[in-house]
């Protein structure tokens, strides 16, 4: 009998729906500068390349002026022209060396910077119940283990470094344009914000336009993944007329948002153009009344044109950083979520050490326990039973009976509500987690198997074992047959989920796991379900050699494996209501017989 309702499917929008949403303020970004202090060298070498750049920008401007002052003045030496384009040179040569090293050390810092927080991220969540990746879906959760992440690499790789350049540049540039022309200045200050906030305008709408159209890029892509994922479903029921459809208006909503963007883009380009090369001209034309009138050089308008261009893009692109670094604080307050999450199930301050050697007892008293997403409907209820060592009981009854329960309890993936289990006498609580669950060896329904070779799968129960150990196991749970046909043997790579396999040589895979783990108390979950009768054959001889001498929980609905426990507990609504030998069970007419008659019926 598959069990399906003891654990719910994780709330997908558990997690803050709106990801993608800037924060209010900069200051999640805290978090980044925290990861980026651990590496002092690289931030004072990029910070000290921002600087050379910043300042050799500005530079140019001066160098043209004395290009022109004194390169091209009347009656001028001719030698003085080459010796003001060499400093010119120099200035540039310094640029590029600055540049170059300002690229690479803020590229080395970003990419740093969120290799450490992805590792920090992920090192937490590996300490997270199980319960906690069903009140939050996984897929959110990887999703800013990706998509926030790369948010954060280019805040730290690109935008932080813009923004504390254009504030050099904007700062420097301003004193530097008054004391070339003071009255041109304050024309040129009062101008700025002429031409900044249309460009912020601008960019706000095209922001918000350029969300939208990441989001339905997002939608073509989760179309494509669930149509190719269920193509046996498409082609079966002839429905390719009707996906591709679905999948042409996905796209055409992705051109109308491009579209907007675009337009936007246009409208805010010629914009720019019209405002800044319109100050410039005015500028000029001032400038060059000056130098008529020869209170001006024509050295001293042709830095200040070019400062004024430099400083009046700084401040426009400030604003556009800006508006990144909300987003990149937006990212980085998900991930400092995830890194501050504490475990609901952790070990003890003094954690009480399990007895030694195992004897593989396990009992539950007066247990209640209700699943996080459940909490009005107990997936046990006043639920007790002590399994003995040695002892196998095999638990049967109907979808949401509670046998998956009993298994997540044993393992103390959750805490219950009320009531104890115990472990060879230790109450779970009082123990650390760790030491628990390894004193279980599970075979799970469906088999599940990771992207690696069969080699790594394998020894996933005992990290440590030999080549030799891996065959053993492998035979008696009867997949060396098929892993030897295999192109390159134990190392050859499953697939995504063990996608190379069919149903029934992933569950061998598992339950070879299962037999190298050699663990006291073994929990099998419909372990043999996914396999025909001649594999299950041999697989049921593996597992009662593996089930000898140790304690075995069974969660089963074929007659073999039923009638080969020790005991068999029936449950019904999170309660036991019959337990005893399959004849005493059937001989009572209760639900185990009439289910043994509905379900058992064909195995018989």
């Amino acid at each position: 009998m598959p069990e399906t309702q003891d654990q719910p499917e994780p709330d997908a929008g558990a997690i803050d729906a709106a990801a993608a949403k800037p924060a209010r303020s900069i200051g999640p970004l805290a978090m980044v500068w925290k990861a980026a202090l651990a590496y002092p060298s690289k931030l004072a070498l990029a910070g000290a390349a921002l600087l050379v750049t910043a300042s050799a920008t500005l530079a140019i401007p001066a160098g043209f002026k004395l290009i022109i002052d004194r390169g091209f003045a009347e009656g001028g030496d001719p030698a003085d022209i080459g010796r003001w384009f060499e400093y010119l040179l120099l200035i540039v040569v310094v640029l590029a060396i600055g540049t170059a090293l300002r690229f690479y050390f803020v590229s080395w810092l970003g990419e740093r910077v969120v290799a450490d927080i992805r590792t920090d991220v992920q090192k937490n969540l590996l300490r997270l119940s199980p319960g906690f990746f069903e009140e939050n879906s996984p897929s959110e959760i990887a999703s800013r283990l990706t998509a926030d992440t790369a948010l954060i690499e280019q805040v730290v790789g690109t935008t932080v470094s813009v923004a504390l350049r254009n504030i050099i540049m904007g700062i420097g540039g301003t004193i530097y344009l008054f004391t070339l022309a003071p009255q041109l200045t304050l024309g040129l200050v009062i101008g700025i914000p002429l031409i900044v906030l249309p460009i912020a305008w601008f960019g706000r709408r095209i922001r918000s336009v350029s969300r939208s159209s990441q989001d339905r890029i997002a939608d073509v892509g989760s179309m494509v993944a669930e149509t190719l994922g269920a193509m046996k479903i498409v082609q079966g029921f002839n429905q390719e007329a009707r996906e591709q459809a679905r999948f042409a208006g996905a796209v055409e909503r992705t051109f109308d948002t491009a579209r907007r963007r675009i337009l936007l883009r246009s409208a805010m380009t010629a914009i720019i153009i019209l405002f800044i090369f319109g100050a410039i001209t005015l500028l000029m034309w001032r400038g060059a009344i000056g130098v008529a009138e020869g209170t001006i050089s024509g050295g001293t308008i042709a830095a200040f044109v070019l400062t004024g261009g430099l400083v009046a893009g700084a401040f426009g692109a400030l604003t556009e950083v800006y508006g990144e670094l909300l987003r990149g604080a937006g990212a980085a307050s998900r991930l400092n979520e995830l890194m501050k999450e504490e475990p609901a199930i952790k070990a003890p301050a003094r954690p009480q050490a399990l007895p030694q050697p195992p004897r593989g007892s396990l009992s539950f008293r007066n247990v209640t326990f209700r699943y996080p997403t459940r909490p009005d409907t107990p997936a046990l209820a006043d639920f007790s039973l002590t399994v003995e060592p040695g002892e196998t009981v095999a638990l049967v009854g109907p979808s949401g009976a509670g046998k998956s329960t009993v298994f997540q309890l044993a393992e103390r993936f959750y805490d219950p509500q009320a009531g104890t289990v115990r472990l060879d006498g230790i109450p779970l609580t009082a123990a650390d987690p760790a030491d628990i669950r390894r004193r279980f060896a599970l075979v799970p329904q469906d088999g599940r198997l990771f992207a690696a070779s069969a080699r790594d799968n394998l020894r996933y129960g005992n990290w440590d074992a030999s080549d030799a150990m891996i065959w053993e196991a492998s035979e008696a749970a009867h997949a060396s047959r098929f892993l030897r046909d295999l192109p390159e043997g134990l190392d050859s790579q499953l697939g995504e989920g063990g996608a190379r396999l069919s149903g029934g040589q992933r569950q061998r895979i598992a339950i070879a796991r299962a037999l190298l783990r050699d663990a006291p108390i073994l929990l099998l979950d419909e372990a043999t379900s996914a396999l025909d009768a001649e594999s299950e054959r041999a697989v049921q001889a593996a597992l009662d050699t593996l089930m000898l001498d140790r304690t075995t929980l069974v969660i089963a609905h074929r007659l073999a494996t039923v009638r080969a426990a020790d005991r068999i507990v029936v449950m019904d609504e999170g309660r036991i209501v019959e337990q005893g030998t399959h004849a005493e069970l059937n001989a009572a007419g209760g639900l185990y017989a009439r289910l043994a008659s509905l379900q058992f019926q064909d195995a018989a």
